[in-house]
């Protein structure tokens, strides 16, 4: 029988409308469990590690990442999947980085949420709940069928690192366009087994906890200007995303240039992904991106905002040198990017 390991972080699936105030607040982990007497038919064990502190998805950060993979790495041996339920506004953010945080990953780690409370009449976290357990203790043979951070939400289930929230008013939240979904519930939940990552034969968990958050979000618009540019390109960071139009381009402008220039110079790591939530960046297509990479913006392709941040946070834990990091920026390290 399947032991599978529930981590309650918070988010809107434990909430319960206060009857004075009416606003929602935080439940314990007993209270889903009293909403959900189907779990008992799952046929799997299932554990529970509830935080002391239950988290609205808000205040997620890198040190809170860094508790979620020790929490991981700790049951690892002792559980075949992992549920993580969490507040689907930064979910795309945790699951991204915990992708990146966790080398040669096993065993699923399926994130899952609700876009209304458990004890709500019309709620989605009763589905989304079961069939993400279905999942983590799903296998073929004595393998995980997805053995990757994955997102399940409305009967699909999402590579983590690739979907982001785009809804915030239907049970359908998160899209994945620039990658197929890897299984979908209906009638039989069926895989896709060939958009799935495997580990290497042989390769054991490493966990990669050194994220550093000196990341700073250049969003172009036209008309930008200067004072604005200079500021975040001046600050006290090492990484740089850049939003850029369409297929990764910029203005042209010598000013522009020029301030990239001078901060790539200055030792920061510059990472040019679209504003488009379709397709990718193709630096070198159109001479309003050429010049981007002569003077060495990394190439975002077609990460997601959520994924690039992370990952960027992760190389900068991990390499001093910003040239590693820009290489590592444009390599496909986790199924991030897609490889042509």
């Amino acid at each position: 029988m399947s032991q599978i390991l529930i981590i309650y972080t918070g988010g809107t699936i434990g909430m319960m409308t206060d009857p004075v105030t009416k606003v929602l607040k935080p439940i314990d982990f007993e209270h889903i469990m009293d909403n959900v007497p189907e779990l008992e038919k799952l046929n799997c064990k299932i554990k529970v590690h509830s935080f002391d502190e239950i988290i609205d998805s808000s205040n997620m950060n890198p040190a809170i990442w860094s508790e979620l993979a020790g929490i991981i790495l700790s049951n690892y041996h002792d559980n075949d999947g992992f549920v993580i339920l969490h507040g689907s506004d930064t979910m795309a953010y945790t699951a991204s980085a915990l992708s990146f945080m966790l080398e040669n990953l096993g065993k699923p780690i399926i994130f899952t949420g609700s876009q209304l409370p458990i004890s709500a009449i019309r709620t989605d976290a009763k589905e989304n709940l079961m069939t993400a357990i279905e999942i983590a203790k799903s296998k073929k043979g004595d393998r995980a069928r997805v053995p990757e951070v994955c997102i399940y939400f409305d009967y699909k289930l999402f590579r983590g690192n690739r979907a982001f929230k785009y809804n915030s008013s239907k049970f359908e939240a998160f899209r994945s366009p620039n990658y197929p979904i890897l299984a979908e519930s209906g009638v039989h939940l069926r895989f896709s087994a060939n958009d799935i990552r495997h580990p290497q034969e042989g390769t054991e968990l490493i966990i990669h906890n050194n994220l550093v958050s000196d990341v700073a979000v250049l969003k172009l618009y036209p008309g930008i200007g200067t004072k604005v540019v200079e500021t975040i390109l001046n600050s006290d960071v090492r990484g740089i995303v850049m939003e850029t139009f369409g297929a990764g381009n910029t203005t042209t402008d010598s000013w522009f240039i020029d301030l990239l220039k001078g901060a790539i110079d200055n030792g920061k790591v510059i990472v040019d992904i679209s504003q488009c939530k379709v397709g990718t960046v193709e630096l070198g297509r159109y001479d309003t991106s050429r010049q981007l990479k002569d003077i060495g913006v990394a190439n975002g392709y077609d990460m997601t905002f959520e994924s690039a941040v992370t990952k960027m946070m992760y190389l900068l834990g991990m390499f001093d040198d910003p040239a590693q990091v820009k290489y590592y920026m444009e390599f496909d390290l986790r199924g991030e990017i897609t490889v042509s």
